[in-house]
């Protein structure tokens, strides 16, 4: 009786794959990004009244035009175009370099100068966290008016500082903390790219939502290469990604993780004397282990037919870890957060649009990952959702709100 019962879970396990762990997988990358969008929020709301910083980064943009953390002048006026065409030329800018280091990025894999990526990555987290990390807690300290001296508040941010990095990049740390210092620099580089002007903030967001889309898709795209590349060496990049794994799994789970697996198989019309002639067959199919990971996917049935010479079925791990897990690149944190914190500056019935917006699109994404089984760019379809939802939210339903609370018919 047993045995039946085992052999139609497995019958079936390839119907409920995606159904029963794709809601469990969504929950463990919406949950982060949840968070980071809220404390994103929570710091805009609390220091931008009081911080007089962003007026001089955006400065900085905006050659001989003032710049206004307020609504765009929708109106056409000559400062707006003029905003708008130093917003785009920014946001070009940007996305060249981003590119061109990119590039650099997939050189450097390729020549397995891994090493050299860990210890640059290991400053820039140091930076993020020393330095973005420290100013903005002193702004913390000043708003809340925290007593604490100067010895202990240096002390204190060189120690995170250093043991995040350490966290960060080494995977003797527990996940919970890689998880939490991963979060806490999205944070803090979110928060800073909200100082910049509203065009150049909703120009830099399309534009890297299209570099997103083509640096995955297009066969020439630099993270498509990237992805390969580490891929076919079955290794791991040296990078800041999120990577959803339980926290506190239950011992004796079986979850089903990529492995390369050869196989023997023998044609049924073949003479079983030729059994010396027959090749082993590599492919990559997703198995069962004991190893602690997050399921995402099973691989399609396989039929008891297939020849010999067949071709390798389409089966890699593109977009998940070499564990199995789902991995979000940090800087999809950042550009989720920093749309809601710029929705944050207007009011909040748009960051209740624009984060609905943006968690309905990574829904959307991580469907498209267990459908299509390659890496998939997370930015366009939550990016593009965020701003449709932020202009009908201040073009249509804050006017609807507003007549309606003006004639006392919702409050």
């Amino acid at each position: 009786m047993d045995d039946r019962s085992t052999d139609s879970d497995r019958g079936t396990d390839g119907e409920r794959s995606i159904l029963d762990t794709l809601g469990e997988d969504i929950i463990r990358i919406v949950t982060p990004v949840s968070l980071c969008m809220l404390l994103v929020v929570l710091l805009v709301s609390s220091l931008s009244s009081t911080n007089d910083l962003s007026s001089s980064i955006s400065s900085l943009f905006l050659s001989s035009q003032p710049s206004s953390l307020s609504s765009p002048n929708l109106l056409g006026s000559d400062s707006t175009w003029e905003e708008i065409k130093s917003a785009l030329i920014t946001a070009f800018s940007f996305v060249v370099v981003v590119t061109l280091l990119t590039f650099l990025l997939v050189l450097l894999v390729y020549f397995r100068c891994t090493n050299f990526l860990r210890i640059y990555m290991g400053i820039s987290s140091l930076f993020v966290l020393s330095f973005l990390g420290g100013f903005i807690s002193l702004l913390l300290i000043s708003y809340f008016k925290i007593p604490i001296d100067p010895f202990t508040f240096a002390i204190l941010l060189f120690n995170l500082s250093v043991i995040g990095v350490f966290a960060v990049y080494m995977s003797k740390f527990p996940i919970s903390m890689n998880q939490g210092y991963l979060v806490t620099i999205g944070v803090l580089t979110a928060y800073w790219f909200t100082m910049l002007p509203e065009w150049t903030t909703w120009a830099l967001l399309i534009a890297m939502s299209l570099y997103d889309l083509a640096a995955v898709l297009l066969p020439i795209g630099p993270l498509r290469l990237l992805v390969e590349l580490a891929m076919s060496r079955n290794e791991e990049i040296p990078a800041l990604v999120y990577e959803a794994r339980p926290v506190d799994p239950q011992p004796g789970d079986r979850i089903r993780v990529w492995r390369e697996r050869t196989d023997v198989r023998i044609d049924a019309t073949e003479n079983s004397t030729n059994l010396a002639n027959v090749q082993p067959v590599r492919e990559t199919r997703l198995v069962v282990s004991e190893e602690i990971t997050a399921p995402l996917i099973e691989t399609f049935p396989q039929t008891s037919d297939r020849q010999l010479g067949s071709e390798e079925e389409e089966g890699e791990g593109i977009g998940l870890s070499l564990s199995g897990a789902i991995k979000l690149g940090l800087g999809d944190f950042i550009f989720y957060s920093v749309l809601v914190g710029r929705a944050a500056m207007y009011d909040y019935m748009t960051v209740y649009a624009c984060y609905l917006a943006i968690i309905a699109g990574l829904g959307v994404t991580l469907m498209l990952l267990a459908v299509y089984r390659q890496a998939l760019p997370a930015l366009p379809v939550s990016i593009m959702l965020g701003v449709v939802f932020y202009l009908l939210t201040r073009v249509l339903l804050e006017v609807f709100v507003v007549q309606c609370s003006s004639n006392l018919l919702m409050f």
